[in-house]
């Protein structure tokens, strides 16, 4: 499989092909990342879906302002643009004019699947608490929780040679995600 890199400047020349590729890798695990991050309440005018395909295609269509550090700062570049439209879309809709309230005994508290998961407030807390973290440490966590990679696959995204060496980077990064989030309670 041909590395991220090597894509990016084959489609930085106008290859299509490429930018083909790029997708077809990328869409499907942008999918699975962005499942849930919407709340039903701002579905009424995009969905989940749409969000990601517009970002991967903006991201795609701005590449000549990205600089790819090591193989997986794409990925957090596309995480990152998803991350700002899915918070976009959220802002957007509460915004919305002429809404009717809901009657309380009719409104839907139900939060999205991932805050159900683990709550509104420590998503909040986890994303604070993974800023924190330096890039390379931050992009590890991401690929291991949120797209369950496995350590080779990460040491590969990451251009590391030594799967041990990451499973003991991501077990030392979850540690001091964990500390960082219980200290901000």
């Amino acid at each position: 499989m041909e590395n991220t890199a090597d894509l990016l400047a084959r489609v930085r020349d106008g290859e299509h092909a490429a930018r083909e590729q790029l997708v077809a890798r990328y869409l499907p695990l942008l999918r699975r990342w962005a499942h849930g991050r919407l709340p039903q309440y701002a579905r009424e005018l995009a969905e989940t879906d749409d969000l990601v395909q517009v970002s991967l295609l903006r991201a795609l269509d701005h590449l000549a302002d990205f600089e790819p550090r090591h193989e997986g700062a794409f990925f957090a570049y596309l995480r990152r643009i998803l991350l700002n439209a899915v918070r976009d879309e959220i802002r957007r809709a509460s915004r919305l004019p002429g809404r009717a309230e809901i009657p309380a005994s009719q409104a839907s508290e139900a939060p999205s699947a991932v805050e159900q998961a683990i709550g509104r407030e420590a998503m909040e807390a986890y994303e604070a608490a993974l800023s924190s973290l330096p890039e390379t440490q931050q992009q590890a966590v991401i690929l291991r929780v949120e797209f369950g990679f496995s350590y080779p696959e990460i040491a590969a995204a990451l251009g590391w040679s030594s799967s041990n060496a990451v499973r003991m980077m991501v077990s030392r990064s979850l540690v001091r995600l964990a500390e960082v989030m219980h200290a901000r309670r």
